[in-house]
């Protein structure tokens, strides 16, 4: 994975879980519900990217 693409995941993490604090601090349910969705979302990007780097260390060829 590579850094860049970490750094936006976690950012975007971030960001959903200040979205989702403000959204139950002010009584907002749609602020606070689109939150938890960018978290997820975040999340999900984050396994995905995890799962490519997985199957890229087998498509590589080997040296001798």
């Amino acid at each position: 994975m590579s850094a860049s693409d970490k750094a936006k995941n976690k950012l975007q993490q971030l960001q959903g879980k200040m979205r989702a604090a403000t959204g139950g601090a002010i009584g907002d349910p749609d602020m606070a519900a689109r939150g938890r969705g960018d978290q997820r979302i975040a999340h999900l990007k984050d396994a995905g990217e995890k799962v490519k780097d997985a199957f890229r260390s087998r498509r590589r060829p080997r040296r001798y």
